[in-house]
């Protein structure tokens, strides 16, 4: 969603404004991840069934890897980004051809990470093993 928003500006205002507000949204995802974590490492002890749920493990881990994926990766690529931005505020209001560039080379983990957000949800509900 996140990727969707920004690729709708067509000015550096608007860009702006699509930074504000997803920067703001990219809370969201962290404090879901870490209450996932928390919550299945919580379900681990009080059902007392420690590591022999399968899907309660793989769910984890692939919170863990969520995290790591956006506070390691995307975080510091967009930071990047942000950057480039502030410095084109003089040049006008058209924007940068440097930001195409890197919004590509960060879709592909972001798109991932959506992809990972949806298997995590579906190993909670479904249960699978």
């Amino acid at each position: 969603m996140i990727p969707i928003i920004r690729r709708s500006a067509r000015t550096l205002g608007q860009l702006h404004f699509a930074f504000d507000i997803t920067t703001k949204l990219a809370i969201i995802p962290k404090i879901g991840g870490a209450m996932l974590i928390l919550t299945g490492v919580w379900l681990m002890i009080i059902t007392k069934t420690g590591m022999s749920q399968m899907w309660l493990n793989v769910s984890i881990l692939l919170s863990l890897l969520l995290v790591v994926l956006i506070d390691g990766w995307i975080e510091p690529r967009m930071t990047k980004i942000i950057k480039i931005i502030s410095e084109s505020e003089d040049r006008g209001n058209e924007i940068p051809a440097e930001f195409e560039l890197l919004t590509k080379k960060i879709l592909p983990i972001e798109t991932a990470t959506q992809l990972l957000m949806i298997v995590i949800l579906m190993l909670m509900v479904v249960k699978p093993f």
